[in-house]
């Protein structure tokens, strides 16, 4: 056999045996869905071989990130009008709503009693001198959730002074089950993931907007576009009704 036909057959040979390079999706996701989607990641990663890079943050926050033109490629906001702010770039392919949510009350301490959400819930008693933890009432979906619900009942302006406001909905379930605050409103499935708080009041969904959680794949990746198809699986709706989530499909 001639030295060019060897060398071209080592070299085919070689190429052949070469495993098949991972690819990457980087995933911009609200706080509040880093237990569930974590899980949803690692399965995806181990049926495709691929790997997911995850950032977890205030949907606010992320949102702007996108606008300032960072390279994410797929964005899970945990609030319809933070997804407008991306949609306005026009970087987005495909949106649909993935997930919904309750808003609750939580508590530090395991003996504390039920609460009754109403007008005359009276909060200075409630936290005897302690804090509300809450996300950022102005930029966090869940702060302006618990703020919209808060104004329902008309108890906004007696409990601000005591708001205690965090830069998203895990640090402030991180407040409540630290005991850094007695009391706390985060999303229901905040309280799933921390076996140190627990709910005692679900707030009415007519006080304050339907919580939804809108997906949109920003790029026309191979893994953007299969990331976002495992997002809307079987195996995906039950990793998320375990966290405490309603899937909307």
């Amino acid at each position: 056999m001639s030295l060019p036909r060897i060398l071209a057959l080592a070299l085919t040979t070689t190429s052949l045996s070469l495993p098949a390079r991972a690819e990457e999706v980087t995933i911009f996701a609200a706080a509040s869905m880093k237990t569930a989607l974590d899980q949803v990641a690692k399965l995806w990663e181990t049926k495709t071989g691929d790997v997911a890079h995850i950032s977890f943050a205030g949907s606010g926050a992320l949102a702007r990130q996108i606008a300032a033109g960072a390279p994410a490629d797929i964005y899970i906001s945990a609030n319809p009008g933070w997804m407008e702010t991306v949609a306005k770039t026009g970087r987005i392919k495909v949106q649909e709503d993935l997930l919904a949510n309750h808003l609750v009350l939580i508590a530090h301490d395991p003996k504390a009693k039920p609460v009754t959400i109403s007008r005359d819930l009276d909060f200075d008693a409630l936290l005897d001198g302690g804090k509300l933890a809450m996300s950022l009432v102005n930029a966090v979906p869940a702060g302006q959730y618990g703020k919209a619900a808060l104004e329902h009942y008309g108890l906004w302006s007696k409990v601000e002074p005591e708001v205690a406001q965090a830069d998203n909905v895990r640090a402030t379930l991180a407040m409540v089950a630290l005991g850094a605050a007695p009391y706390g409103i985060t999303y229901a499935t905040d309280a799933v993931a921390e076996p140190r708080v627990h709910v005692v009041a679900t707030f009415p969904e007519d006080s304050h907007p339907p919580i939804r959680y809108p997906a949109a794949r920003l790029t026309d990746s191979d893994a953007a576009k299969s990331f976002y198809a495992e997002l809307k699986s079987d195996a995906a709706a039950k990793i998320f009704h375990e966290q405490g989530f309603e899937t909307l499909k």
